[in-house]
């Protein structure tokens, strides 16, 4: 058991870091802070670029924190509080399906955040 909560929290963790990454610095394709804080104003998340940097922080902190096995309720905690916002204010509108902007995505990360979280790390931990 403890080598597949440390598969699952190596992946899902840095693949979050990664996604963080995007909003903030613009990496593996992402808009960088600017930009997604333009958009995130174009869909009246406001102020644009300081959300942006929460959302961006989120994700790569509670990433990194997942990854790690450090302080993994916090890290939990971040990813459920920013998918909650993602549904909230930009994809709750659109259905439940990712194909058409819904909230699909939001509630996998949600549960998988919630699953590890009731699970704890397992025994390997960088502490």
């Amino acid at each position: 058991m403890d080598e597949g909560l440390l598969i699952i929290r190596l992946v899902f963790g840095l693949t979050m870091a990664a996604h963080g990454t995007q909003k903030l610095f613009g990496w593996f394709g992402g808009q960088g802070l600017k930009a997604t804080g333009q958009f995130f104003e174009s869909i009246g998340i406001r102020p644009g670029v300081w959300m942006a940097l929460l959302g961006g922080l989120g994700e790569f902190v509670g990433g990194l924190l997942l990854a790690s096995g450090v302080w993994m309720l916090v890290g939990c905690a971040l990813f459920v509080v920013t998918m909650l916002v993602a549904i909230i204010k930009v994809h709750g509108k659109n259905g439940y399906w990712a194909t058409g902007g819904g909230i699909e995505y939001n509630v996998a990360i949600i549960a998988v955040a919630v699953g590890l979280a009731l699970t704890g790390p397992g025994a390997y931990t960088l502490f």
